[in-house]
């Protein structure tokens, strides 16, 4: 039976268990639209912006540890989507890209709509393919989807010519089996940790007196948080995150630390400055967590594992490293350490705690942000997922929403992307229907992709957004006020829309909390609806993320790491 080229691409992806894909339709890849309206397996989103698509695919990914797909047409199609691609590059999340090309004989030629889609995609993606006939897809797409997911997860793009899309081949009999005869078997290449490589962490972390677990995204990645608290609590061991690890250790034991690096709390930086042993597992040792990389942790031996041998002593020289799965590590590692309860550390670490608290009054002030952000965290069950955008709300997030589980908190880390949140709340709700998804965001981030909201109505998703609203870009507000002698510029909004009028011309309820007497009571009756919605919120600009590491300081030289109220 002849198949079309557009016709091999959406079998495959059924067949690999796709059932959703966000994008918007052009003229380089109307084919593949053309034989989707025929699927009765795949649910297409309709976006509003191909940037939203990428994060649409980013929110399905981030909550089930599976590549999802977004569709981009040639030119300015991907284009658009480039950012959302460069994001889950920085961030490891699996997302398959397939993007519409000009046809092949018009390639090279400044055609409409053209650009080097591949060119483009080099330093952004995990991988990318050109495909030059319909035959070649029979092998890519299930081998974009093996790249995408295996190992360190990242993106991958797949650009098709027109031509390709709408070129014939013969297939005898359309089988799972029978593509799979047609795949290149390629070997994994996932390293792995020798027994010699478990035996020398088990001794060090034995023999340490203060050691300290420095967990990030590969915890996640790996799905190793469950062997991972078994491990701490059997040893001892205090847990500080990255922003990426948030949620892989329960937030309310007493094991963790919470957060650390640029907005840490005090007691944070200051316990990883007198470790003995860090154990970095599935980090990067990124500049906000560290700080000024020479001074972080300096009494400290390290051991850092992770599945990508780049990482190990890139940013930092470590006494033992191992490119391995973390899981499988952690499966061995956990039989060979001690019973440890670590009575003196742990009194240290309580002395330090006293001594250096988060720097936030405890008074009633709901109107403060990281007040507002725990009250919200109270309000909902465990499992509701958190989506933020990017700047000051982000880190107040970080620093006190009250994080239980993992794939629960969705933000852009590595990147920093303002306008994250909403698309990825719309995919994270689209994978997990009986599940709340609350997108925290600033007035200057939702209006990035505010179009999404229209997107939103058309779906009815269980999605609310909160929009902590202080009319400036707060956290360069903030750097302007601190490091740039006040020096403001470009960060306060002339104009802001009324917010929860804007929700109810896109179809959606909105609300504004401006003038609201009870807080607590408005947000809880809000928060227990199932309809999407928008929540204006007013906070104050002044109020600043602390503390804070300026610019080329170590973490122990934080700002604004006194108690007030």
């Amino acid at each position: 039976m002849r198949y079309s080229g557009a016709e091999i691409i959406i079998k495959l992806l059924e067949e690999q268990g796709v059932d959703k894909i966000a994008g918007i339709p052009g003229g380089a890849n109307l084919p593949m639209y053309s034989v989707l309206a025929k699927s009765n397996k795949i649910q297409h989103i309709l976006v509003r912006h191909e940037q939203a698509a990428g994060f649409i695919a980013q929110g399905i990914a981030r909550t089930t540890g599976k590549a999802a797909v977004c569709f981009a047409t040639s030119g300015p199609g991907v284009t658009n989507l480039l950012t959302a691609i460069a994001d889950a590059k920085l961030d490891s999340v699996p997302v398959v890209a397939i993007t519409g090309q000009i046809p092949s004989s018009l390639v090279g030629t400044d055609a409409f709509q053209e650009v080097d889609t591949c060119g483009l995609a080099i330093p952004i993606t995990k991988h990318h393919f050109f495909v030059s006939s319909a035959k070649e897809l029979v092998h890519i797409l299930p081998e974009a989807f093996r790249v995408a997911e295996e190992g360190r997860p990242g993106p991958v793009i797949i650009d098709i010519p027109k031509d390709v899309q709408l070129e014939e081949i013969e297939i005898a009999n359309w089988s799972l089996e029978d593509v799979a005869a047609t795949i290149v078997d390629v070997e994994k290449n996932i390293p792995t940790a020798s027994l010699e490589d478990v035996d020398k962490i088990a001794q060090m972390i034995n023999e340490s007196r203060k050691p300290l677990l420095y967990i990030g995204g590969g915890i996640l990645q790996s799905n190793s948080h469950k062997l991972l608290y078994d491990f701490a609590k059997k040893n001892t061991i205090p847990v500080a995150s990255t922003l990426m690890g948030l949620g892989c250790f329960p937030s309310n034991d007493s094991l963790f630390l919470g957060m650390l690096g640029m907005h840490g709390a005090p007691y944070t930086n200051l316990v990883l400055n007198e470790t003995d042993l860090l154990i970095a597992f599935g980090v990067r040792f990124d500049d906000r967590a560290t700080g000024k990389i020479a001074e972080f942790c300096p009494k400290a031996s390290i051991i850092h594992v992770d599945i990508d041998p780049a990482e190990l002593d890139k940013n930092k020289s470590t006494n033992f490293s191992v490119a391995a799965d973390i899981r499988m590590v952690l499966d061995e590692l956990i039989l060979l350490i001690d019973k440890n309860p670590r009575e003196e550390w742990m009194a240290e670490i309580e002395a330090i705690k006293k001594a250096n608290p988060f720097p936030i009054s405890q008074n009633n002030d709901c109107w403060h942000p990281l007040n507002l952000i725990r009250k919200i965290g109270a309000l909902v069950d465990p499992d509701t997922i958190i989506t933020t955008d990017v700047g000051q709300h982000q880190m107040w997030v970080a620093q006190s929403y009250p994080f239980q589980q993992p794939r629960t908190l969705l933000t852009s880390g590595g990147l920093g992307t303002m306008g994250f949140g909403l698309p990825a709340a719309i995919g994270a709700a689209l994978a997990n229907p009986e599940k709340k998804v609350i997108c925290i965001s600033g007035d200057g981030s939702i209006l990035m992709n505010i179009q999404e909201l229209a997107t939103l109505a058309d779906l009815k998703l269980n999605v609310t957004v909160i929009i902590l609203n202080n009319g400036v870009l707060g956290m360069v507000r903030q750097l302007q006020e601190l490091f740039f002698q006040q020096t403001y510029i470009a960060t306060r909004f002339i104009t802001n829309p009324d917010f929860a009028s804007m929700a109810k011309c896109f179809g959606i309820k909105g609300y504004d909390l401006k003038n609201q007497g009870n807080l607590e009571a408005m947000l809880e009756k809000i928060l227990s609806t199932s309809e999407p919605c928008v929540i204006n919120i007013p906070i104050d600009f002044r109020e600043n993320v602390m503390p804070t590491v300026p610019p080329g300081a170590g973490n122990h030289q934080m700002i604004g790491g006194k108690k007030h109220g």
